[in-house]
């Protein structure tokens, strides 16, 4: 019953990694691209991000490779609702793509 526990604990840790690191690059896109400053923003938030991830699955795994796998499992599934949540809706990609077609036509 314990080690059931720490798997769903595990995932549960997955699901928080992948919001606060797949959130966290939505975000980053959002403002570093009105930016005048860029390069700090991507910059930064790729440390950030990445440190808080490796460091959770460092903790969350305390040794065990089952709690690592079933954190990534978690981590991997929330990349699939930050995706499906942050989205741009179909008539505005087809709008976007028209304008691309255009800028590049002579």
């Amino acid at each position: 019953m314990n080690e059931a526990l720490n798997l769903i604990l595990a995932l549960a840790a997955g699901f928080l990694l992948g919001a606060v690191f797949f959130g966290g690059l939505w975000w980053t896109v959002q403002r570093g691209l009105s930016s005048k400053r860029p390069a700090f923003w991507f910059l930064g938030s790729l440390l950030l991000r990445t440190s808080i991830a490796v460091a959770g699955f460092y903790f969350v795994s305390e040794g065990h490779l089952e709690r690592l796998f079933i954190c990534l499992i978690g981590f991997f599934v929330m990349r699939q609702v930050v995706l499906r949540l942050t989205r741009l809706p179909e008539e505005e990609l087809n709008k976007l793509s028209k304008e691309a077609n255009n800028a590049a036509q002579p």
